[in-house]
């Protein structure tokens, strides 16, 4: 029976070791190490373009926001159009598969801030309903 000192993620534990059987394997030896070429450090990658600012919902309005990033594949819905609860505002494909996002209540729909095709983020305000 062998006992090793093993530590993992700065906690140290005492292991028991038992051979099974045959005889010792050798300890492999190290090559010699051969310097590694210094390269010059890369440019910082250019910052990002600043997003651009997110729709708001018109005063008294409530937001239907994204739930997710993903593509717009189709808007359902215009401006000054009445839903009813339930009802398909816009399908958002995220991650190949593709979501309804309903009307969360019976409305009329004040402003549609996206457009079949968008790229739209988590948060991103996509319909608004009075």
């Amino acid at each position: 029976m062998r006992k090793f000192q093993i530590t993992i993620n700065g906690t140290t534990y005492e292991v028991d070791v038992e051979e099974i059987g045959g005889a010792p394997a050798a300890a492999p030896v190290a090559a010699p190490k051969a310097a590694a070429p210094v390269a010059a450090p890369a440019a910082a990658p250019a910052a990002a373009p600043a997003a651009a600012p997110k729709a708001a919902a018109p005063a008294g309005a409530e937001a239907i926001n994204a739930p997710m990033p993903g593509n717009i594949l189709d808007v359902k819905v215009a401006n000054g159009a009445s839903v009813k609860k339930g009802d398909v505002l816009v399908i958002l494909e995220a991650m190949k598969m593709e979501n309804e996002i309903l009307a969360p209540r019976d409305g009329v729909v004040a402003s549609v801030n996206v457009t079949k095709g968008a790229t739209v983020n988590s948060g991103d305000v996509l319909v608004s309903l009075q």
